[in-house]
């Protein structure tokens, strides 16, 4: 048990066959959840053993997973068509390709110049696809994975502090300050101190969807909640907003498996069912 999470495999029998899940037990559950998890796979959250009705879960859960069990299939096999999909591109390596702002660049990995003291990338046109060029510096040990992460948050602070000066006087807040994470199920996020967090991986989108973000957290310095004031306050200022939401979540796993996936953390944000 670890900050009122306990973890364990069970697995279903369901009438296409077996299926495993994770099952999360939780002090902050009230009902039965599930997720389906990139990384993970199916994860089932209860509420602790203690809570009444809730010491053995397991034929209520596999009753659930059973009622929406062509659903769940169908995003675990979307997931997996994304995992071949990205390690299809090569990884960080010379040749490969890596999305930015949405489109597929070519990368090119190379050797700096003697003199060079520090790594650096930049992008570049070509007849074909846009290319990312990745200069390692003879001293500099970094992967050349962290060279990029690093060129890549930089250009996401940039981004998402020109969408924050663009859409705050509009929405008529006043963030204090913007902070880059890599969160495990959240683009952003926004406090009653008026601190506003996004995920870095938002450069790797459309820069509609990285802006739909950023006034999704500007909407909450006004509305915290999502009831019905503040979606219309989301669509009065980005009337598109559902078509970007959707498309982070159709690319999550993309966007989180890019630079590789800490083993720490689960890899991106999941499709849910709702409580019971």
């Amino acid at each position: 048990m670890r900050d009122g999470l306990a973890e364990e495999m069970r697995t279903a029998l369901l009438p296409m066959g077996r299926l495993e899940y994770v099952l999360r037990r939780s002090a902050r559950s009230r009902g039965l959840r599930v997720t389906i998890d990139p990384a993970r796979g199916v994860v089932v959250s209860v509420p602790l053993a203690a809570r009444r009705g809730w010491a053995r879960p397991e034929a209520v859960v596999e009753r659930f997973l059973g009622e929406r069990e062509p659903w769940v299939r169908r995003h675990l096999a979307r997931h997996a068509r994304q995992r071949e999909a990205v390690a299809a591109r090569g990884g960080i390596r010379d040749g490969a390709t890596f999305r930015y702002l949405g489109e597929l660049h070519r990368l090119r990995v190379m050797a700096a110049g003697p003199s060079s003291r520090r790594s650096t990338v930049e992008r570049s046109g070509s007849d074909d696809i846009d290319e990312l060029v990745i200069r390692i510096a003879p001293r500099d040990r970094h992967a050349p994975a962290v060279v990029l992460e690093a060129w890549l948050r930089d250009r996401a602070l940039e981004a998402l502090e020109r969408a924050v000066a663009l859409h705050a006087p509009a929405l008529r807040v006043h963030p204090e300050r913007i902070t880059l994470r890599d969160p495990r199920t959240r683009w952003g996020s926004a406090t009653r101190k008026r601190t506003l967090s996004f995920s870095w991986r938002l450069i790797l989108a459309p820069p509609l969807a990285l802006e739909t973000v950023a006034v999704h957290e500007l909407a909450h310095l006004r509305v915290f909640g999502h009831g019905p004031g503040f979606w219309a306050l989301v669509a009065a200022h980005r009337p598109d907003h559902v078509t970007w939401r959707r498309w982070l979540r159709t690319h999550s796993h993309e966007l989180h498996a890019a630079l590789g996936t800490r083993a720490d953390r689960p890899a991106a944000e999941g499709e849910v069912v709702p409580e019971r």
